[in-house]
């Protein structure tokens, strides 16, 4: 067996992190002030949703201690499920944010008009900032997350992108209130709207981890990438037993080669060893290659 021992990662991590949450922290006050100077419910509601960034970041910022431990005696795959478990976390507390607002949305719609609030235009400029910071938080996180291949950090850039869209209703919502005051209920609708997108980006963030807690391998094309890589080594008849699972965002390969029947153990574990190897260094974040060899028998062989 062959494995990569991957370079700890959790200061990179921690840096990024941290720069998202200063601006986080910032964002949420201004929004918050604003919208309550403003008289916006959405833009109060879009603080709340930067202020869920809170937890996020945090739990990323703590966590990448745990998942960049090495092996030990109770988990000799290494630590880096904790990676999946808090990008699952990180989903399921956007979706409950995204419940939470909009609920508070449809009962300020249900109370009627004389319970609206009219927003003014400190919370569109509020709004627009925020778009444009979150924006660039996406791009540099999402970078760094995938130069370093960090699963959490880029969940945590998704995070980011949704507070940028979300912020892009509630600009149109408090616009639309500013300008057309008969149109009372654009701010409501507004936060409702933000509330959609806050649930989906949820979504998209939890369910990759969730399928990955249960044991799901690499996609079609990796797999039939790294499947090539081991047939087509010279020396190779043919493989069976081919398998792939996630531990957080590293992948682990287990195969089986079948080898000419006359050639020697040590040929034939050398063989083992190039396929592991070419394996590894076919990329996919693959940092655990184990390759059994069996003989060829042409009786198997025809079945």
């Amino acid at each position: 067996m062959t494995r990569i021992v991957k370079e700890d990662d959790s200061y990179e991590v921690r840096r990024v992190t941290w720069v998202g949450l200063g601006w986080n922290v910032a964002l949420s006050i201004g929004k918050f002030l604003a919208g309550f100077f403003g008289g916006s419910q959405a833009l109060i509601a879009d603080a709340i949703h930067s202020a869920s960034d809170f937890i996020t970041d945090i739990a990323v910022i703590v966590g990448s201690r745990f998942w960049n431990s090495p092996p030990d005696a109770d988990h000799p795959y290494g630590h880096r499920r904790f990676e999946t478990l808090i990008s699952v976390g990180i989903g399921v507390a956007v979706c409950a944010v995204g419940v939470g607002l909009g609920y508070n949305a449809i009962q300020c719609l249900l109370a009627g008009e004389d319970a609206a609030s009219r927003p003014e235009w400190i919370a569109a400029i509020m709004a627009l900032v925020s778009i444009l910071v979150k924006e660039v938080l996406f791009r540099y996180t999402a970078h760094e997350g995938k130069k370093i291949r960090s699963q959490a950090l880029v969940a945590n850039a998704w995070h980011h992108r949704s507070d940028a869209l979300s912020s892009i209703p509630v600009l149109i919502a408090v616009a639309i209130g500013i300008l057309f005051p008969s149109l009372w209920f654009a701010d409501s609708v507004g936060a409702i709207i933000v509330a959609c997108f806050i649930l989906h980006s949820g979504y998209e963030i939890a369910w990759p981890g969730i399928h990955q807690v249960a044991d799901q391998g690499a996609s079609e094309d990796v797999a039939k990438k790294l499947r090539a890589v081991a047939e087509e080594t010279e020396g190779v008849i043919s493989i069976h037993g081919f398998r792939t699972r996630f531990v957080g965002s590293d992948l682990h390969v287990d195969l089986h080669i079948v080898v000419n029947a006359d050639m020697t153990l040590l040929a034939a574990h050398d063989l083992s060893e190039e396929v592991e190897r070419r394996i590894l260094e076919a990329g996919e974040n693959v940092v655990d290659a184990m390759v059994h060899v069996d003989p060829y028998d042409p009786k198997k062989a025809g079945k």
